[in-house]
């Protein structure tokens, strides 16, 4: 019963598929990051669903990126890129430490935000418009992935501050056993990637979600001195663009 009520609280926080009601206690959420990765999941579900649609409809490129681009933002109803625009206004800022992580908590929304979002929105569909649609498939593991190694952040980096969304479900997660939750599924992600699309998209896709972390550990150390829940949802959008974008070059170098 506490592995489907960590489900069922991870697919209420982070998707906006309907869930029965369910208490946030401590128990409850014990394995609630481990199950973070299976929202992706159904992500990536939607996106093999998306390609053999997409096929057949004989969408234009337009269409097909466009649609491809939404289709995350649809299921998750925009939390993580709300984490993403609240950090870019804080980083475009240059203010302290401090009022950088001020800015986070700030409900408002500035005008570096709204640039952010809209040149995000534009990279992705771009790199999207470019992924072959016999291809398609092979991106199901990206958000995955990219929701494994956010959680893992969550559980093991340092806290900007001890409350906050991120600081709660660290403290409520048992540690040991979610961290092998999310190394298990990171590798069924990388196997099916490896098994629908190759060995080169395994590469790309390792060095890619390997360079997102280093930048996102680097960047939250000296820029906010650990990390909060904005900056998982940061960290959860340039590691799929950039997973994104290593796979369009290895499908375009074939």
């Amino acid at each position: 019963m506490k592995g489907l009520s960590s489900l069922i609280i991870a697919f209420s926080m982070y998707s906006r598929i309907p869930m029965p009601e369910t208490e946030w206690t401590k128990d409850k959420m014990e394995y609630a990051m481990g199950c973070f990765p299976f929202v992706g999941a159904v992500i990536g579900g939607l996106y093999i669903i998306y390609a053999y649609f997409a096929e057949r409809l004989h969408l234009s490129d337009f269409s097909y990126a466009c649609f491809g681009t939404v289709l995350p933002v649809l299921v998750t109803g925009g939390i993580h890129m709300d984490g993403f625009a609240d950090t870019v206004d804080a980083l475009s800022s240059c203010q302290t430490r401090e009022r950088k992580l001020e800015i986070l908590k700030d409900p408002h929304t500035g005008a570096f935000a709204v640039i952010g979002c809209c040149l995000y929105f534009l990279l992705y569909a771009g790199v999207f418009c470019e992924i072959p649609r016999e291809n398609l498939m092979s991106i199901g593991a990206v958000p995955v992935i990219s929701r494994a190694a956010s959680g893992f952040s969550v559980i093991w980096f340092p806290k900007a501050k001890k409350s906050g969304l991120a600081a709660m479900f660290a403290e409520k997660s048992r540690k040991g056993p979610v961290t092998v939750m999310l190394a298990a599924i990171t590798l069924a992600g990388f196997v099916y990637l490896g098994l629908v699309g190759g060995f080169g998209c395994v590469l790309a896709c390792s060095v890619g979600a390997g360079f997102s972390m280093i930048y996102y550990y680097k960047m939250m150390k000296k820029q906010f001195g650990g990390i909060t829940g904005d900056l998982a949802g940061f960290f959860l959008q340039i590691s799929e663009l950039i997973m994104m974008a290593a796979l369009m070059a290895v499908w375009k170098m074939r």
